[in-house]
């Protein structure tokens, strides 16, 4: 029998780790009853955290996590999808194979998930979506061909999506973190065909992401973002978190071949 919550509910995706997990935890403490995902075993309560498997890229999975969701609260009054994987290295030597799975994780399966989700929240007349993506969705880096694509793929996605969903009391919105201290240099999918025409550079990308993870937010200065764009009653259609702020700020209003040749020295490429 289906129990409704008193408090808000809250489902976040990806909540086994990084900024998922402390997505979770700054909801529960801002009082949501929050529900949280992983694609693997996991146990079902993790604290106050209610844990579910899914796995984004499966349609059966998805449609399971939601409904177990919708029984056991009755309703989801807030999505998170964090769940998502991390890519770098030269674009050249990006299989078509890996830039199909990693957009099966970072794009579809959020959309999977907000198209199991809406109905709900259509009927109920009310919601809150929350896509994470990235600052590399506005400003594409060097050796992030594909990731840079995926996360630009959720901008386009989630404002289009919140025009259409306006009328019904809902509202999606992007949240844009900068480098965070995460697992994501750790769990980077090897390049499927390296090339010796880029020898040179992998130091320098390895370098350039191991500074990026010692230097970025921690994970709950993202989480407070959410928190903030998931409680405001008139949200902007994007939130850049930590450090991405500045980055932003510095994209927009710094002229492009300006941004693009401290971009460029940064990274130690040539000027030209």
């Amino acid at each position: 029998m289906t129990s409704i919550s008193a408090k808000p509910v809250a489902l976040v995706t990806g909540a086994s780790s990084g900024i998922g997990l402390a997505t979770a935890h700054a909801l529960t403490r801002a009082g949501y009853l929050v529900f949280g995902t992983s694609r693997g075993e996991v146990a079902s309560v993790n604290g106050p955290i209610r844990m579910l498997r899914c796995d984004v890229t499966d349609d059966r999975s998805v449609a399971d996590a939601v409904q177990a969701v919708v029984d056991g609260a009755g309703r989801i009054d807030l999505l998170v999808n964090t769940a998502g994987l991390g890519m770098a290295g030269p674009a050249e030597e990006t299989s078509m194979a890996q830039a199909r799975d990693l957009f099966e994780v970072n794009f579809f399966g959020t959309v999977r998930v907000v198209l199991a989700v809406l109905p709900h929240m259509r009927a109920a007349k009310r919601g809150r979506i929350l896509n994470i993506s990235s600052v590399f969705g506005l400003i594409p880096a060097p050796y992030m061909a594909i990731y840079a694509a995926t996360k630009h793929a959720v901008e386009g996605y989630t404002e289009s999506l919140d025009h259409e969903v306006r009328g019904w009391g809902i509202r999606a919105i992007a949240i844009e973190p900068a480098n965070t201290r995460t697992s994501f240099d750790a769990n980077l999918v090897p390049a499927a065909n390296p090339l010796s025409a880029y020898d040179d550079v992998r130091a320098r990308i390895k370098a350039m992401l191991q500074g990026m993870a010692q230097t970025g937010d921690d994970p709950a200065v993202v989480a407070d973002t959410i928190v903030k764009a998931a409680g405001i009653a008139k949200p902007d259609l994007r939130y850049a978190a930590g450090k991405g702020r500045k980055l932003t700020l510095l994209r927009r209003f710094v002229p492009r071949q300006a941004f693009d040749a401290s971009l460029r020295k940064q990274l130690g490429l040539s000027a030209s």
